[in-house]
C-alpha cells in the first residue's frame, strides 16, 4: 500500500532516534521512497550514514545546504512529502512547531509544507504528562496533525510510564491509514472473525484451523478507509488494529449474541469468522479420563448466525464467506441464495495459498449477477477487493435514490 509514496521522516534528539531507523527499514520495506531530516541533537544519538544507507537516500541536515542547482532545501523537501512522519518526536519539536517556530531544517519544512503531519512522541514520563506538553499536542492535532500515543513500559532514563516511543509497526500502520482515502467514511462495519471453541470439558474443545487471518485484514483495512468498525473475534494470536473495537467471545452463542446486540449500529456486516456449526450436547464439569475403549461425544446444532442476521439485514449490505473442499461455486451459490446475502466469498481450503493459516487468499467474489475471480494475493489486498465491493453497492444504491 504504501509503494512508491513520499515520505519525510523527521528524526530529533531523543534515545528513541535509533527506533527510527526500523521505521526507515519497514517503510522502505513496504515500497515507500523515505528521505530522512535529522535534528544537530538526532546525529548525537544516531549516524546520519545509519539512515543513508537504509534509506538510500542523502540525510538533509544543514538548513542552508541547497538540495539541488536552483532548489532551496526545505521547500525542496516539503514539496517531496505525501506526509511528514516525526519520530521522535521530542518535548522541544513538540513545543517549537505549537509556537510556529523555525530555527532549524526540520522546524522549516514543517512550516512549509501542506502534507499531513504524523507526531509520535518519546520522552520521560513526566515531560509526557507535563502540563505544558500536554497543551501543546492538543494544539496540534486542534491543526490537524495526528498523534501517535507513546506506549507505557520501562524508559531509557530507568523509570517506567509512558512515553516509550511507539513500535515502528504501529507507526507504519498509522502511515498507511493516514494516506488512503477516506470513502467508507460514512459507514459502521462489523466483522466477525476467527474460529469458535466448543468445550466438551474444562480441558478440551471442539474448533477448527482458523487463524482469523482474513477478518482482521478486513478490519485493518475497513478502519483504514475511515469505517467505523467493530471486529468480533473468537479466540487467535493476532492484535486488533489500532482503532478497532474488539469483541472477544469463545462461543458460536458468545459469538452470535454480541452480533445481535450490535447489529443496529452496523451500516455493513462481513461474516468472515469459521463458526462451529455443531457443538457438544453436554459439557461434562470435570475433566473426561482416559479409559478403555472408545469415547463418544454427542453433537447439536449450533444457532445459524449469518441466517439470523439476513432476517434483520434491512438496509445493511450483508457479506458472507464459503470455505469449500469440493464443488466451490456451486456450495456457495446455494448459500448466497438461501442466506439473502449481497455476495459471497468463495475459497478453496485445498487451494495452495487460499486455506487456514496463510497470509494470502484466493477469492472467487459471486452475486446475483456471476462470479469473479481472483489470483492468489495478500489477504489485506483481498479485503481491499471485497470492500472495494462494498462501496460499488453503495454507491449504486444512492444513484438509484437519486433517480
Amino acid at each position: 500500500m504504501l509503494k512508491d509514496r513520499r515520505i519525510v521522516l523527521g528524526v530529533t534528539g531523543g534515545i528513541a532516534a535509533y527506533k527510527s531507523a526500523e521505521l526507515v527499514r519497514e517503510l522502505v520495506r513496504r515500497g515507500a521512497q523515505v528521505r530522512v531530516v535529522m535534528t544537530e541533537h538526532a546525529c548525537r544519538f544516531v549516524a546520519p550514514l545509519t539512515f543513508e544507507t537504509l534509506s538510500g537516500n542523502p540525510v538533509a541536515m544543514d538548513l542552508f545546504q541547497a538540495a539541488g542547482p536552483f532548489e532551496i532545501g526545505h521547500i525542496s523537501l516539503a514539496g517531496f512529502a505525501e506526509v511528514i512522519v516525526i519520530a521522535p518526536a521530542t518535548a522541544n519539536i513538540i513545543g517549537k512547531m505549537a509556537a510556529g517556530l523555525a530555527d532549524d531544517l526540520l522546524t522549516t519544512v514543517v512550516l512549509a509544507a501542506e502534507a499531513p503531519i504524523l507526531l509520535c512522541p518519546a520522552m520521560n514520563a513526566k515531560m509526557y504528562a507535563n502540563i505544558a506538553v500536554r497543551a501543546n499536542l492538543a494544539q496540534l492535532v486542534s491543526r490537524g496533525h495526528t498523534v501517535v500515543e507513546p506506549g507505557y513500559g520501562e524508559l531509557a532514563c530507568r523509570t517506567e510510564g509512558q512515553g516509550r516511543l511507539a513500535e515502528p509497526m504501529e507507526i507504519a500502520e498509522e502511515i498507511e491509514s493516514i494516506l488512503t482515502p477516506k470513502d467508507l467514511r460514512e459507514e459502521r462495519v462489523l466483522v466477525t472473525a476467527g474460529p469458535t471453541q466448543e468445550s466438551f470439558d474444562p480441558v478440551r474443545f471442539i474448533s477448527n484451523h482458523s487463524s482469523g487471518k482474513m477478518g482482521y485484514a478486513l478490519a485493518l483495512m475497513a478502519k483504514r478507509r475511515g469505517a467505523t468498525v467493530t471486529l468480533i473475534s473468537g479466540p487467535t494470536a493476532l492484535d486488533a488494529p489500532r482503532g478497532v473495537e474488539l469483541v472477544p467471545v469463545r462461543t458460536a452463542v458468545e459469538m452470535g449474541k454480541a452480533v445481535l446486540e450490535r447489529l443496529e449500529q452496523a451500516t455493513v456486516v462481513i461474516k468472515a469468522a469459521a463458526v462451529a456449526d455443531y457443538r457438544p450436547a453436554v459439557c461434562e464439569t470435570t475433566k473426561i479420563k482416559k479409559r478403555e475403549g472408545s469415547v463418544t461425544v454427542c453433537l447439536e446444532r449450533n444457532p445459524d448466525i449469518l441466517s439470523e442476521v439476513a432476517q434483520r439485514k434491512g438496509g445493511r449490505i450483508l457479506v458472507g464467506f464459503s470455505m469449500e473442499s469440493d464443488h466451490l461455486i456451486e456450495n456457495a451459490r446455494k448459500k448466497l441464495l438461501e442466506k439473502g446475502m449481497d455476495f459471497i466469498v468463495a475459497n478453496d481450503v485445498t487451494e495452495p495459498g487460499a486455506g487456514f493459516q496463510v497470509d494470502t487468499n484466493v477469492i472467487h467474489i459471486l452475486d446475483r449477477n456471476g462470479v469473479a475471480s481472483f489470483p492468489r494475493m495478500d489477504k489485506r489486498d483481498a479485503a481491499g477487493i471485497i470492500l472495494d465491493r462494498v462501496k460499488r453497492i453503495r454507491e449504486e444504491e444512492r444513484a438509484r435514490d437519486e433517480r
